[in-house]
Formats: structure tokens, C-alpha cells, sequence
């Protein structure tokens, strides 16, 4: 899917910074230059079919990195233009005739049923992107709009007193209860970096607050699927049971991405992070045992080897995984 590409060139973004490998740097930019679209922020019409509210967010996450990382920027272009033209765009779509407020899932008529739900993803996008050019820029526009969307999601029920993180909820019934009580790793990983970002810049223990009851409900919800997998990754929705679709396949790995940056601008959690992320990483690393090549990574970690699946949802997992142990080098 067009949104996993970009997912994956923000992780090589990332693997770059960690570990001066520059095998890559230039398939990255040329590989976003090609998808930023006519009005480069990330809107390409060729994938209208397939591009909503959360898909662009990744695009503009991983212009992000590039940006916070000082990764080379494609030809005639700039990281923060990128992420700040993203922003723009995506906010003139926050639309308060139903919900007061809030993203939906999808950006065109011919996605229509995705129209009508406005879903967590999209909107935990929004506000990273915006903590996160909050923190870079110090523009206060960009707070406004980190609070805003938090506001929102909270006030609407997405996020949890409990900091769980709910899938979405019908728009087109105002919003009045949350339908999709399903929670994905990557919607915690969203909204804990974004919390990270901005308690990094105001310094409210609100924020440190947020983060810290993300990161309990992950350990809680997220990790150790069985007493013999401690602290392994997981994604509870779907992994035990094998009906995991390609997207929810790399979900995990952006959880494993955004603890590992959170506990770089919170050391206090650091501990924390890194049980389970070497636990989650060795598990990793066990699965990519598989296929003709013996390096072929599988989804079900906690089997202590390779589980007969691949592909690049699991590749993906397993590098963000892996490498988020090299953040703090």
C-alpha cells in the first residue's frame, strides 16, 4: 500500500541517523521527491483511490524525521516545507459541522466509507505532526492545533480516561458514542510521540502525565502475549488469532519507532522502553530466520522463530524494532 512506502522510507530515515549507513540516502529522497505531489504536501492525485487523512500522515511523519534527523532533503526541496505544507493541507479538512470537530478517516467521495468515521489514526496524525513542528518551530499555531486535536480526541472518547486508544467513531451519528473499540499499537505509538514532543517544548507535567499513561496501557495491552514472552511485542487485535491484514503487519513496528523517540526526550521512561524493546528485538531477530535466504522475518515473534509468514509488513516491523535499540547511540 502507498502509505507503507512511506512508513518504510521514514524508517530508513531513521536507520540512516542510527547507524551512518548512506547505502540508501539516495533512493530515500528520489523514492519521496516522486510522492509529494503537484502541490508538494503529500496529495498525489495517481493514489486519490487509496489516500486518506492517515496515509498522508505517514508521508508527512517521515518528512519529519528527515527534518529533525538533517537527513539529505530531495533536490529543490525542503524537509520543513514538506511537513509544514502536509500540515496545512491536512488541517483544512478538520471540519466541525458533525463531531465538533476531527478528521475522517478518508479525503475523497470515492472512498466512501470511510467518509463517515472519523478514526483515531488521523487524527493522533495530525497531532504529532503538529507537536512535532510545534517543538522544531516554536510556533505557537502549531500548539494551538497539538491541544485542539488532543482536545478533541479525548472529548469525543477515542482516547480513554485510561489512555486507551480507540479505533474511531461514526460521523455520520455525530460522533455520539465510539463504534471501533478495537486499539492498535500504532494509534498508542502516534499519540505518545506527539505527547513527548510537546511536553519536550511547554514542559506540563500534563503532557509527561499523557505519556506515561501511554506507555503503561502499551506495556499493558501490547506486550507479553503469553508467560513465555515476556515483554515481546504484539498486536493484540489480531496476531493470535492470524487475521492481521498487510496493513495491521507493520503496525507494531511504529509503536517500537515512537517508544524508542519518546524515551529519548524523556529519559525517565527509558528504562521501561528498553526492556521491552531488547525482549521485542531478540524475538525479532529470531523470526528473520526463515525463507531460501534464512533472513526472512515472520509476524508471530513470541513462536521463537520464523512462523512461515513474510513480507514487508514483517521486514518493516522487524528492522523499526531492531533499530530502535540504536536511538540513544
Amino acid at each position: 500500500y502507498w502509505w507503507e512506502g512511506g512508513a518504510a522510507w521514514g524508517g530508513l530515515i531513521d536507520y540512516w541517523a542510527y547507524t551512518k549507513d548512506t547505502s540508501y540516502v539516495k533512493t530515500v529522497t528520489a523514492a519521496i521527491a516522486a510522492q509529494v505531489g503537484p502541490a508538494k504536501n503529500f496529495i498525489v492525485p495517481n493514489h486519490a483511490d487509496q489516500e486518506g487523512n492517515d496515509d498522508q500522515a505517514f508521508w508527512v511523519c517521515s518528512a519529519l524525521s528527515g527534518l529533525e534527523l538533517n537527513h539529505p532533503a530531495p533536490s529543490g526541496m525542503s524537509w520543513l516545507s514538506l511537513a509544514t505544507a502536509g500540515f496545512e493541507n491536512m488541517a483544512s479538512r478538520w471540519n466541525t459541522s458533525t463531531c465538533n470537530g476531527g478528521l475522517a478517516w478518508q479525503i475523497y467521495a470515492t472512498n466512501v466509507n470511510g467518509l463517515g468515521y472519523k478514526n483515531t489514526i488521523a487524527n493522533a496524525g495530525l497531532f504529532q505532526i503538529a507537536a512535532r513542528l510545534a517543538r522544531y518551530t516554536g510556533d505557537q499555531q502549531y500548539v494551538g492545533w497539538a491541544n485542539k486535536a488532543w482536545d478533541w480526541m479525548e472529548g469525543i472518547g477515542l482516547i480513554s480516561a485510561e489512555f486507551n486508544a480507540y479505533d474511531g467513531t461514526d460521523d455520520t451519528k455525530n460522533c455520539s458514542k465510539v463504534d471501533g473499540m478495537v486499539e492498535w499499537t500504532y494509534n498508542n505509538g502516534m499519540l505518545m510521540y506527539g505527547a513527548a514532543a510537546m511536553h519536550s517544548l511547554t514542559g506540563e507535567s500534563i503532557w509527561q502525565d499523557r505519556v506515561l499513561g501511554l506507555l503503561k496501557m502499551a506495556e499493558q495491552r501490547f506486550f507479553s502475549p503469553f508467560p513465555n514472552a515476556t515483554n515481546v511485542l504484539f498486536e493484540a487485535a489480531c496476531e493470535t488469532i492470524g487475521t492481521c491484514n498487510t496493513d495491521q503487519l507493520s503496525f507494531k513496528g511504529y509503536l517500537s519507532r515512537w517508544m524508542a523517540k519518546t524515551a529519548m526526550v524523556m529519559p525517565e521512561i527509558a528504562d521501561t522502553v528498553t526492556k521491552l524493546l531488547q525482549a521485542s528485538a531478540k524475538a525479532a531477530a529470531q523470526s528473520c530466520s526463515g525463507g531460501s535466504d534464512g533472513a526472512t522475518c515472520g509476524n508471530k515473534w513470541y513462536v521463537k522463530g520464523w512462523d512461515g509468514t513474510w513480507g514487508v509488513g514483517q521486514q518493516l516491523t522487524a528492522m523499526e524494532t531492531i533499530q530502535a535499540l540504536l536511538v540513544a547511540q
